[in-house]
């Protein structure tokens, strides 16, 4: 069946065309319905690869009946496989074929769960796969341009050639479309809650199963709902335990079962002391602004309103956050992404770390306009690392870039896919 969907050219597939070129296997990964099938099977008919899905029962059945046979059905070219988590008996079958015949570019897999964090899985692809992960589509790719704005940032650009494009409503409707592409694609936000709802439900009753046997799955739309409720924040597991009726003993099972399905992203917390941030609780946030949104029962208008103030801001770090994602497979700086939050009280929103230790920090306000408070958590890490701090923007709803002091400035929240 053809999709209705417009095809958006997506910044991954430069990422798996260079993976294929010296790597066997190559693995897409992402939750369901972010494109990764449109995405494969665009790369394969550019190579004349095979593509095949495991969601479809027969082919699903004859590859754990015969994984061996299925993974060597075209031996002189790529071989595509989607949703292979579906079949764990075709890794070791992958492993076999791989060991014997390393040439690049011979499979090219897609999961909508996170391979690594299978344990079927794991030790099969160790040093044999990439994995590329490809996310909703990203504000850059929805208009046709690469976003450099980690990079630059980090070169020392402060953007203040770059007006906003949009105010503060226009960013909270972005904020309550999110990033799939069906959910883009509808005009209207009865039509996006609709696909939304069905959506969860069928995550939750058939890829959860497919990958976790555990017994309070019945209780994971509830536990979704309530990370919606706290997405960019470090709610404490106790509160979710409390909130959820999952047991705090059993709690982490289900945390990490929603981030395996990348319904959920875990944000480290920064330290000085690389030990240290192994201690410190990461940021819960949903990957999909939208789903957050859906999952709250809040619109675009009602939080342009200030009818939901609260979610307004939480949202829009959340949208900044998936945001930034998105961008870092492709930047030439490759960061980690984290958050700072000080023992005394300090806080900043998002971090950039690069791996020579140099710092973007990252406040987000839902305000369209700007004061000298919203910087105080910046100034105070730039003077506490000193020339660590490559640059520290506090990201606002208005119009206007502003400097704001020594390698500061106020800046359009669409800088971040603009620039």
């Amino acid at each position: 069946m053809v999709s209705h969907v417009q095809i958006i050219p997506r910044h991954a597939a430069s990422l798996i065309e260079e993976s294929l070129s010296d790597t066997p296997i190559t693995v897409v990964q992402g939750a369901r319905q972010v494109g990764k099938s449109t995405l494969v099977q665009d790369v394969l008919a550019r190579r004349s690869g095979r593509y095949v899905s495991l969601d479809d029962a027969n082919l699903r059945s004859a590859a754990s009946a015969d994984p061996v046979t299925f993974v060597e059905q075209f031996p002189n070219g790529c071989l595509g496989i989607d949703e292979v988590q579906r079949a764990p008996e075709l890794m070791l079958a992958l492993k076999t074929a791989v060991d014997r015949d390393r040439r690049p570019g011979r499979f090219l897999l897609t999961g909508s769960a996170n391979l690594l964090r299978l344990p079927a899985i794991e030790d099969s692809l160790a040093g044999r796969a990439e994995n590329i992960e490809l996310f909703g589509l990203s504000q850059g790719e929805r208009a046709s341009h690469i976003e450099r704005f980690i990079d630059r940032a980090f070169d020392g650009d402060r953007f203040l050639d770059i007006p906003g494009t949009l105010d503060r409503a226009g960013y909270l409707a972005l904020v309550c479309e999110g990033g799939y592409p069906e959910v883009v694609a509808r005009s209207t936000p009865r039509r996006r809650a609709a696909w939304l709802d069905n959506y969860t439900t069928r995550i939750v009753t058939r890829d959860a199963s497919d990958i976790a046997q555990l017994r309070h799955l019945r209780d994971l739309p509830t536990l979704l709902r309530l990370l919606a409720a706290h997405t960019a924040s470090s709610v404490s597991k106790a509160t979710l335990a409390r909130e959820s009726g999952i047991p705090e003993t059993t709690l982490p099972p289900y945390l990490d079962l929603l981030e395996t399905l990348y319904l959920v992203q875990r944000v480290a917390a920064w330290s000085n002391n690389l030990a240290g941030r192994v201690a410190k609780a990461a940021k819960l946030t949903l990957l999909d602004s939208g789903l957050a949104a859906r999952m709250l029962n809040v619109s675009a208008v009602s939080l342009a309103a200030d009818m939901h103030p609260d979610p307004a801001g939480r949202l829009l770090e959340t949208f900044v956050l998936a945001e930034l994602r998105k961008q870092v497979p492709y930047s030439d700086t490759q960061p980690a992404l984290l958050h700072w939050r000080d023992r005394t009280g300090p806080e900043i929103d998002a971090l950039l770390e690069s791996p020579d230790g140099r710092v973007i920090a990252l406040e987000v306000k839902a305000a369209a306009t700007l004061s000298a408070g919203d910087f105080k958590w910046l100034s105070l890490l730039r003077d506490r690392i000193g020339s660590r701090f490559a640059g520290g923007f506090v990201l606002y709803t208005g119009r206007d870039s502003l400097p704001w002091g020594d390698r500061l400035a106020g800046i359009p929240l669409s800088t971040i896919w603009a620039a």
